[in-house]
């Protein structure tokens, strides 16, 4: 095991600049996830770290060693690939060993090696089988296991799980968090779903525009993310956005809406003026007292413990809120909806997050 730390990085592919300026420390034993859209970077920076892609400018650091002009082999480290690129006539046995045959590893240690990683992966009654006897999640558990048998410094993983099905994909998900547990590695892990990102990560890397956005704990960058563009990317259904007017005294502030609602809040911003203000749905909640604003319900969705009422304000604003599982509400119903304002946020013109108090 051994951390990992990017200094002042940077890529380009000609004019293109890929990867900007980002510097980055992922501690020994930390599970750390790249999370972002397509085109952010996140895939290419997993790869300049392990040196399938030249670093242009900055220093790549692998337990206080500088690599970042060092081949891949010489990295210490072990790639997880999307595909599985298993040896289709070999066995699990001789899939796992075939990297250290090749580096001259004596038999009697691979073959010790190969045993403890089907037995970390509780594959020991697979290991004579061909990868055409095996599932999905088998396969990319062979995959797995081979990078796990080089005893590596850190792994890395490139969107491991986006071939397998959506039952498959939570359980190996499940099965790769008992993983780290258990070997207690440091571990890259690439995604743009948020999902894996929330449940797997120690820490989540936020990547856009080729830039870092924010770096947290899932419930930091959740509940205080950085940005609008965090705000938006991180949550399932995403947050709302609502035009506002907001004047504000000291602490003390009034967001006035588009339909004219008010919606009064303890936040420090710099000046009054125009804000949107971002609420997530789990924040705003159906009520039959009087609300914060009222609403037309257009679509509801009935998710057994939890019903998500979309409703339009009076401006044309969509706002998803919750409700209870037994919701009685239907399509066409005008709904008073009330905001937690402690869970409400404001994004000025440039992006940047107020958090109430």
């Amino acid at each position: 095991m051994a951390e990992i730390a990017l200094q002042n990085v940077s890529k380009s592919f000609g004019a293109v600049e890929v990867i900007k300026d980002i510097s980055l420390k992922v501690e020994q034993g930390e599970f750390v996830v790249f999370l972002g859209p397509s085109g952010s970077g996140k895939s290419t920076l997993l790869r300049m770290i392990a040196g399938l892609e030249s670093i242009d400018r900055g220093k790549l650091l692998i337990g206080g060693r500088e690599c970042q002009d060092l081949a891949p082999g010489q990295r210490d480290v072990a790639m997880v690939f999307q595909n599985y690129a298993l040896y289709p006539h070999m066995t699990v046995r001789e899939n796992m060993a075939f990297g250290l045959r090749n580096v001259g590893m004596n038999e009697k240690d691979i073959a010790e090696r190969v045993a403890d990683a089907g037995r970390i992966l509780e594959m020991d009654a697979l290991l004579d089988r061909r990868p055409s006897q095996l599932s999905g999640g088998q396969r990319q558990r062979v995959a797995i296991g081979r990078a796990i048998v080089k005893e590596p410094a850190a792994f890395l993983f490139d969107e491991p799980l986006s071939n397998l099905d959506a039952a498959l994909r939570v359980r190996t998900r499940v099965e790769l968090a008992q993983l780290h547990q258990r070997i207690a590695a440091t571990m890259i892990y690439v995604t743009h779903d948020q999902t894996e990102a929330m449940t797997l990560a120690d820490r989540i890397v936020i990547l856009n525009d080729c830039r870092i956005e924010q770096i947290g704990t899932p419930m930091e960058v959740y509940t205080y993310p950085a940005s609008r563009f965090v705000a938006g990317f991180v949550g399932s259904p995403g947050m709302n956005f609502l035009k506002a007017e907001v004047t504000t005294s000291g602490k003390e502030a009034v967001a006035t809406l588009g339909d004219g609602s008010r919606v009064e809040m303890t936040v420090t911003i710099p000046d009054s003026g125009a804000y949107e203000l971002g609420i997530r749905p789990e924040a705003v909640h159906v009520t039959a007292e009087e609300g914060d604003t009222t609403g037309e319900a257009t679509v509801v969705e009935h998710l057994g413990d939890r019903t998500l009422v979309y409703a339009r304000l009076g401006d044309g604003t969509e706002v998803i809120a919750l409700d209870g599982g037994r919701s009685q509400v239907a399509p066409g119903d005008t709904v008073a909806l009330r905001f937690d304002t402690s869970q409400l946020h404001l994004f000025d013109s440039a992006g940047h997050a107020y958090h109430a108090d």
